[in-house]
């Protein structure tokens, strides 16, 4: 089935290289296999070395995606246009008939929201609402009381307004009339001369003559002179009483007070549970400015479509961008350990042991027989290149070396010199402070209860590692009470040496890191000689440790 949005293609949170890489270059892969369209995008913010990668390259990156927990914007709302509170009944029937809907939102200037007109209101109105003098309430302009007659303005400015007096239906004999008829009473009656003149003489304010009669100019003249409006109508006197209140404005039914509306960025979760127990069919979404934009029912939310996602370079919920769960996995492609992300559906789940998913990206535009073009080839490149820490890293397999050079041929780069200008720009850190420093390369974990976080930094310069130490030591203890997390681990990665100092903090981590590396240990801290991937050679032996301890 052909998605009918973008399908998300996106890396884990706090994206290192290759999870950016991964993402441009897999969405451009599935764009050319399948014809539809596939968008990079992120998780978090992009690193220096990163940063690097894609300038040299010429490539943009990716958008950011901050959670994929849908808001209305992404569900298919109706966008019918408002109606003026001056609007007559009338019209705003035939304008909910014609386009088959039973709520309007009325408007002011410049869309902003006054109330809500519902076909439940217009029924109350009728069937409850007794009064003769209902027109005068509303304050009701001549010109809605001959158009819902349809009739014309024979005496009388159409822009004025009744606001006083009843509507009467004259059909006794003048005698009995005056005992009924006020001045500025509106009179329904037929083509009998006198009772229009009785109507006039007991100052009524405006007089309907039905079945199409013709007026006088007698009795037009009269009515000028006492102030008295006529209006003609082709409808005989029963239609006239009948129709006339379809004339009151939408102003003086409509609802205005608990008006349930929404904003159309809110989160669909929220506006579900908001909605949930109302009887009300439409709800009004408005934009950030408060002008509306549309109406949204229950049936919309529950037959929104949700975002089509791909993962690369991870498939750990704890690592996804938030509101995963909101979301359609469609596709994994992966080199880490396989953890529980759920789908509704069989999807397509590439997992390979290599040192690098853009090295399994790599291998896809072969067995597809797409060509790489030089960019494409650059950045699945540095990508490994960052990755398997130009091969020194344990996870690099011969297969990752061997399509890295393929890459580098293509993208005319020498591998020495752009891992070496790459480790550089990552390591450029003397801007950064504790907390950026820290989450540039962060993933959570958890085992036997506990949960942690591994944080990595990798680097060229042993000085600025040292420097690290000692300023990031003071900012782990600081930062541990108020994370939610038991224990938290920064690997000090030097690339050159290939020797990572891992500092920790937490309770039993001293214990926990000595028996995971038979090492002794220093006061929150212990150097790991030969230690320089995370995935491989740090989380199974620290994680094992925790679960022993645990016993």
């Amino acid at each position: 089935m052909t998605p009918t949005k973008p399908v998300i293609v996106i890396g884990h949170k706090n994206p290192d290289t290759d999870s950016i890489c991964a993402a441009i270059c897999y969405a451009k892969l599935k764009e050319k296999l399948t014809g539809n369209e596939y968008v990079p995008c992120r998780a978090g913010q992009v690193n220096g070395e990163t940063k690097y990668v894609l300038e040299r390259f010429g490539v943009e990156a990716p958008r950011l995606v901050d959670s994929l927990e849908p808001r209305l914007y992404d569900v298919q709302y109706r966008q019918v246009g408002g109606i003026s509170p001056h609007l007559s009944l009338k019209r705003a029937w035939e304008y909910m008939r014609d386009n088959n809907i039973q709520t309007i939102p009325v408007l002011e200037e410049h869309n902003q929201l006054r109330g809500i007109l519902t076909l439940g209101d217009v029924a109350r109105f009728y069937m409850e609402d007794q009064d003769a003098n209902a027109l005068a309430e509303a304050k009701t302009s001549y010109r809605n009381i001959v158009d819902a007659l349809s009739g014309e303005m024979v005496v009388g400015d159409i822009d004025s307004h009744f606001t006083q007096g009843k509507v009467v239906v004259a059909a006794a004999n003048p005698d009995v009339m005056e005992d009924y008829i006020a001045e500025h009473d509106m009179v329904i009656l037929g083509n009998r001369y006198e009772s229009q003149l009785c109507s006039i003489e007991m100052k009524a304010g405006c007089i309907i003559v039905g079945l199409g009669s013709k007026v006088s100019r007698t009795i037009c003249k009269l009515a000028a002179e006492a102030n008295c409006a006529i209006i003609a109508s082709p409808l005989d006197t029963y239609a006239c009483s009948k129709v006339i209140n379809q004339a009151v404005p939408v102003r003086h039914v409509m609802r205005t007070k608990g008006l349930i509306t929404f904003r159309y960025d809110d989160l669909v979760s929220d506006v579900k549970a908001a909605v949930s127990k109302k009887r009300v069919r439409y709800f009004p979404i408005l934009d950030s400015s408060g002008a509306y934009m549309g109406l949204i029912s229950q049936r919309n939310l529950l037959d929104m479509e949700h975002q089509q996602v791909i993962l690369v370079d991870h498939n750990e919920k704890d690592q996804a961008v938030d509101g995963i769960r909101s979301a359609e996995v469609v596709e994994v492609i992966d080199h880490h350990r396989i953890d529980a992300v759920e789908t509704s559906n069989p999807i397509y789940f590439r997992n390979q042991p290599l040192g690098c998913t853009c090295t399994i990206v790599a291998l896809m535009y072969q067995e597809n027989q797409v060509e790489i073009d030089a960019t494409t080839a650059g950045l699945l490149c540095s990508a490994i290149l960052s990755d398997t820490l130009m091969f020194r890293s344990p996870t690099c397999t011969i297969i990752d070396q061997q399509v890295a050079k393929m890459l580098a041929a293509i993208a005319g780069i020498d591998i020495t010199e752009h891992a070496t200008a790459m480790f550089n720009a990552g390591s450029r850190l003397g801007d950064r402070s504790p907390d950026e420093i820290f989450h540039m390369d962060y993933k959570p974990y958890s085992a036997a209860g506990k949960s942690l976080a591994v944080a990595q930094v990798a680097s060229v310069s042993q000085s600025e590692l040292h420097r690290l130490r000692e300023l990031m030591i003071p900012y782990l203890k600081n930062l541990l009470p108020n994370s939610g997390l038991d224990m938290l681990f920064l690997m000090l990665t030097n690339i050159i040496d290939e020797t990572t100092e891992l500092l920790f903090v937490g309770a039993g981590t001293e214990e926990i890191v000595r028996a995971a590396f038979h090492r002794d240990c220093e006061a929150n801290s212990v150097v790991l000689p030969g230690v320089v991937s995370r995935k491989k050679q740090m989380m199974s032996p620290l994680i094992g440790a925790i679960e022993n301890a645990a016993e």
